[in-house]
């Protein structure tokens, strides 16, 4: 099974997608105007106490107050908020707490307007990503994940990860941590680190003690509703995680992107540098790679199923339900419950597929095709664990009612990832009225004149729908090469896919979109500069 990690930045951030076998399985936008990412640490404010949710509300600098809730204060409270205090008013003069005195431990039951005041400022981690109309929700059991290891501040406790079944690992693991860890952090050791030996896990530890000592210094300047520490980015927190996979590349199509996840991986994983590729070629790295084909086609609400059927999905504001439809599969089987079964267990390798790549979280009901038989269930139901079972996120699986309904509760941390397929008519604009299509290829014409000639622009490139960018490179003397020949400047086509037939984007030598004009003055410009010529 191959894993291939696909990078393509744009003006608005970098979209990020994970290939398995060719297939889309993980697609992530990691937009540049996020400010708010899950692991994200800040100085924040009370704003306000409200003892009946048994939670407050913090000003982090967001428009609408992040949510924390007395059950994510943390068992360590109280050293954090002594910490906190010392840190910001210059009495802890260094980072490591070797020499920190605790302040003991939070009562598990105890009541919000006894731990917090209005106005007092604390040190708070983002543990769910704004969704819809809530604020981002917070912890203060603050924790910085590494590649191996999870590294938790006041505490001593060394937790290892319930996926690691060895009891011989596990006490070499504890061991190994024991030795290296520093006084007053705790440890939570990853799936990832089984097997690993002691200079790789204290290659981690040091990473994350750096970040800690970066937090230190971080707060002692901080003013409130600062970000005193921010988590890495998708992308980079995505190959902290995955490079445990058999990957076989990560391609990048943006040179300082490349630069910067090199040094990435020098740090954490130098054997994995030869896995990093700069995309260089003519066709974009979504088009090389088929992805943009594949979000058209995953991302509508209606969804083919391989070998017959289809899903059809619908997202509201309190769950996501997925219904399973046969289609013409129905007429290729005389049984019902085998034509049922089979139907359904593509689906449902189709549905656990759709939850990862669309990142949906919270409730999502299944309305499976009604079968009969509780084995064709039970096949049904496992099919869905092992096709989660490589997810990453917590979730749980209650067995199929029998109405045929599977309801699966997926953590969410962040919004689902929604991309529009359908297409307002770009002829129209929406409107039911159009005018010739033909008439684009004048307005390329017309806009390749105007910057050629009126604006002295050089080294353009024209991206277009697949069938124009026939129309203008194929022929023994293409278009493409006409326009060479009378402006003796070289216009580059390329082919996107994700224009509509009538649609055209232009860039200039830097790759920066050039705003044009509208084609009608693109059009007076010309006839303009015709009718002196004439005069």
């Amino acid at each position: 099974m191959s894993n291939e990690l696909i990078i393509n930045s744009t003006q608005d951030g970098e979209r990020i997608a994970l290939l398995q076998d060719k297939r889309l399985i993980e697609y992530h936008f990691d937009r540049n105007d996020t400010a708010y990412s899950v692991g994200d640490i800040f100085l924040g404010t009370v704003k306000k106490v409200m003892p009946g949710l048994n939670a407050a509300f913090i000003d982090i600098g967001y428009q609408k107050d992040a949510f924390l809730h007395y059950g994510d204060l943390g068992e360590n409270f109280p050293s954090l908020v002594k910490w906190g205090k010392g840190v910001h008013s210059q009495k802890i003069p260094v980072g490591p707490l070797k020499t920190f005195q605790f302040d003991g431990t939070l009562d598990k039951v105890g009541k919000i307007d006894n731990a917090l005041k209005k106005g007092q400022q604390l040190v708070v981690q983002i543990i769910k990503e704004p969704i819809s109309t809530k604020g981002p929700r917070l912890s203060m059991d603050i924790s910085m994940a590494g590649r191996y290891l999870v590294l938790v501040p006041f505490s001593n406790t060394i937790s290892v990860s319930k996926k690691i079944v060895s009891k011989t690992e596990r006490e070499r693991l504890k061991r190994l941590i024991a030795s290296i860890k520093p006084d007053n952090f705790g440890v939570i050791i990853r799936t990832v680190a089984e097997g690993r030996e002691v200079a790789e896990l204290d290659r981690d530890m040091q990473n994350m003690v750096e970040k800690w000592n970066t937090l230190f210094q971080n707060l002692k300047a901080g003013k409130p509703n600062d970000k005193i520490l921010g988590e890495l980015g998708r992308t980079s927190s995505m190959l902290r995680d995955m490079l445990n996979e058999s990957f076989d590349a990560i391609t990048v199509d943006s040179a300082p992107m490349y630069e910067e996840m090199r040094s990435y991986l020098q740090q954490i994983a130098p054997d994995k540098l030869g896995l990093l590729k700069l995309h260089t070629g003519k066709v974009k790295v979504f088009e090389q790679h088929g992805i943009e084909k594949q979000l058209k086609t995953l991302f509508g609400k209606t969804v083919t199923v391989p070998g017959g059927g289809y899903l059809v999905i619908e997202h509201t504001e309190a769950l996501h339900v997925i219904d399973v439809n046969s289609g013409n599969k129905s007429n290729q089987e005389g049984d019902q419950e085998a034509t049922a079964l089979h139907v359904n267990l593509a689906a449902a390798k189709e549905v656990a597929r759709q939850l990862r790549l669309r990142d949906m979280g919270g409730i999502i009901v299944v309305d499976f095709i009604d079968m009969k038989s509780g084995e064709s269930r039970k096949k049904v139901e496992d099919t869905v664990h092992s096709i989660m079972k490589h997810d990453k996120a917590r979730y749980t699986i209650l067995p199929i009612t029998k109405f045929g309904l599977l309801q699966i509760t997926r953590q969410r941390v962040r919004p689902a990832e929604a991309i529009v397929t359908g297409e307002v008519c770009p002829t129209c604009g929406g409107t039911g009225k159009i005018s010739a299509s033909i008439l684009v290829t004048d307005e390329i014409d017309n806009s390749i004149d105007d910057l050629l000639v009126a604006q002295n622009q050089s080294g353009i490139t024209l991206s277009v729908h697949p069938f124009l960018h026939a129309y203008y490179t194929k022929g023994l003397v293409s278009r493409q090469m006409k326009w060479y020949l009378k402006y003796y400047k070289w216009v580059k086509v390329m082919k996107d896919t994700s224009l509509g037939l009538t649609e055209y984007r232009i860039e200039d030598e830097h790759g920066e979109e050039i705003e044009l004009h509208s084609a009608a003055a693109a059009m007076s410009r010309l006839q303009d500069r015709e009718l002196e010529i004439t005069d």
